[in-house]
């Protein structure tokens, strides 16, 4: 009797012992910032911060403002994200909408520090040219109300490489020809020539 309770107790030490010891583990390796990902998935190799990543490209990678596939969209620091932050382009859907891949975006389950893949990000900014974006939440499965802002794409490419977007710029709409309008003849003209030479300029 005291053996198998010896043993009892030994296991609820052994137990608690390998909670302090593993749940730290699988917590940790469960919160994956947006930097990490970003570089592992885009194959762009820049380290720190979020927002230093745009300076950092710098002579060292293409830049720019339109959205590729693979490219890396660069947030800058704007209310609650101070240190910026990082996605990846999964897919360009249009001129004003791309799906990315990214972390430590949204809470789910109530953790921060989970991967969210191909989710929705829309430029809003006035003259198209990803200035501004709205992005995905995975605790409301909406866009946010924010407008976040961007520096820009860095692609996995050398600076003053020609990187050909998969989409087209907005097309300018175009002012729609007024129609023309043909005024009627006046009464006195009608009754002087008949209706007959009136109908055949309609």
């Amino acid at each position: 009797m005291l053996l198998r309770r010896f043993h009892i107790i030994a296991a609820a030490i052994l137990a608690a012992i390998s909670s302090l010891f593993l749940a730290p583990t699988a917590a940790m390796a469960a919160n994956i910032q947006c930097v990490p990902f970003a570089r592992e998935a885009s194959g762009i190799q820049i380290y720190g911060d979020a927002h230093t990543w745009w300076k950092q490209a710098a002579g060292k990678y293409a830049r720019g403002n339109r959205p590729v596939k693979g490219a890396v969209m660069a947030f800058k620091p704007y209310r609650n994200s101070r240190l910026g932050h990082v996605a990846v382009v999964s897919k360009v859907v249009n001129s004003r909408k791309v799906m990315i891949s990214h972390s430590n975006w949204s809470l789910i389950n109530g953790r921060r520090g989970q991967i969210e893949r191909n989710v929705p990000a829309i430029d809003v900014s006035p003259n198209n040219d990803w200035s501004q974006v709205r992005v995905w939440y995975h605790s409301i499965q909406a866009l946010g109300g924010t407008q976040w802002p961007l520096h820009g794409f860095i692609y996995k490419a050398k600076p003053g490489s020609v990187v050909s977007s998969a989409i087209a710029p907005a097309p300018i709409p175009q002012p729609k020809p007024k129609p023309v309008i043909r005024k009627k003849s006046s009464k006195a003209f009608t009754e002087a020539f008949g209706s007959s030479f009136e109908n055949s300029f309609r």
